[in-house]
């Protein structure tokens, strides 16, 4: 199935409104099927459409867009969500130190100070995380403007963002991060330019760009961090520091918060400096807290206009057309 807080926010996406048309887009079709299986059993008149994309292959990411575009008039909702930790490396020692000391919570939270990136290049010749993380979502959302941009009716893209996003880890010298160790982070950073540039240039055509943060969740992706002997020994101490941290969302259903609540709200009443952030109160009440973003909006027009650069370069190479409008 589609594992995470994708298929968690399916799940809550039909108990929120019955009749809404879901189209999941996955790298594996077995599993999007799994995922569909489960759904269709706990709403059997639920509308569920399959589309396979894989966000680290520009081919497939044209493809699908393609096929979305043969099979949809529109897209109300366009949900941000793949995404790779690869070749991960734990400083132990930092680790050890930090559970001990008065920044346990925020080293936790963040990973800041404690985990880098192996990352490789992919067959389109770019960074594999910055294509799977971010510039793939870019490609799509560019190559669909048709079936966002209405006036009448806005649609809203949701980004999942992190709080692992760290200005210090972006450059825009080197926005792939093909230099440095903390390529997730940089790629999570980039989400957050990419989005207030967007908000920027299509407000006007009807389509909003917004960023969600889903606090810490245990995922396959972060199970993958640590050997499992050192997850049995962390998670007796996460869930008591759940009760005293808010951001400590932990399973998929919780992380998913902050993406439900923007479902429900209209696209032009929300701010594009600001990232919502999924938490959860002592008790196990989710709710959504708005923080402001730390962008620059310079620097994400200088981000924007690199990006149009390398989409007319790479698009060129697979001879393929530029956006449609």
């Amino acid at each position: 199935m589609i594992s995470g807080i994708g298929s968690a926010l399916c799940k809550r996406l039909l108990q929120e409104d019955a009749g809404v048309r879901l189209c999941l887009a996955c790298r594996s079709m077995q599993k999007a099927s799994a995922t569909k299986a489960v759904l269709l059993a706990a709403h059997p008149a639920a509308q569920v459409t399959l589309v396979r994309l894989d966000v680290s292959s520009l081919e497939s990411v044209l493809r699908a867009a393609s096929e979305i575009q043969r099979r949809f008039q529109r897209l109300d909702y366009l949900f941000l969500n793949a995404g790779i930790m690869p070749n991960t490396h734990v400083n132990f020692k930092a680790l050890i130190s930090g559970l001990f000391s008065g920044k346990a919570v925020h080293m936790l939270s963040t990973a800041e100070g404690l985990i880098t990136q192996e990352d490789f290049i992919t067959a389109d010749g770019l960074q594999a995380v910055f294509e799977t993380n971010f510039f793939g979502h870019f490609i799509l959302i560019r190559q669909l403007e048709p079936l966002l941009c209405c006036l009448e009716k806005p649609s809203l893209l949701i980004w999942t963002s992190s709080s692992n996003a760290r200005k210090s880890a972006f450059s825009l010298t080197d926005y792939q991060h093909s230099k440095g160790k903390v390529s997730y982070s940089s790629s999570k950073y980039a989400t957050d330019l990419a989005s207030v540039a967007l908000n920027k240039y299509f407000n006007k055509q009807g389509l909003y760009s917004s960023v969600v943060c889903p606090g810490l969740v245990m995922t396959n992706l972060t199970y993958g961090i640590l050997p499992s002997f050192f997850w049995k020994l962390l998670m007796p101490i996460m869930w008591i520091i759940r009760f005293f941290t808010k951001t400590y969302t932990l399973t998929p259903y919780n992380g998913a918060e902050a993406q439900v609540w923007l479902f429900k709200q209209k696209p032009e009443s929300l701010d594009a400096l600001m990232k919502y952030h999924s938490c959860i109160s002592p008790m196990g009440k989710n709710y959504v807290e708005s923080r402001k973003m730390d962008v620059e909006e310079e620097t994400a027009e200088t981000f924007y206009q690199k990006l149009l650069e390398l989409e007319k370069h790479v698009l060129a190479r697979l001879n393929a057309p530029l956006s449609p409008k």
